[in-house]
């Protein structure tokens, strides 16, 4: 299993999933698969939703290919 990332649409201006319609939803799938999905900084079903149509980042995939990546993420990275 690949580690995917969310891609920019070129209509779009941010290329972020909804929170609770979205993002909630696959990461209790691919958790429950023995997964990670994470924004970067915490797993996703640990962000507190400030909006109902909130928008977040998403990295989701295989733990072992999910550690590698986040390794390339410095800790202050902006978001």
């Amino acid at each position: 299993m690949t580690a995917p990332l969310w891609r920019r649409r070129a209509n779009r201006q941010r290329s972020w999933l909804r929170l609770m319609y979205e993002g909630n939803p696959l990461a209790m799938i691919v958790e429950q698969a023995g997964g990670i999905a994470t924004d970067g900084r915490q797993p996703i079903l640990d962000v507190e939703p400030s909006a109902l149509h909130q928008h977040v980042a998403v990295m989701m995939g295989d733990a072992e290919e999910m550690g590698q990546l986040a390794s390339y993420i410095p800790s202050g990275h902006p978001e």
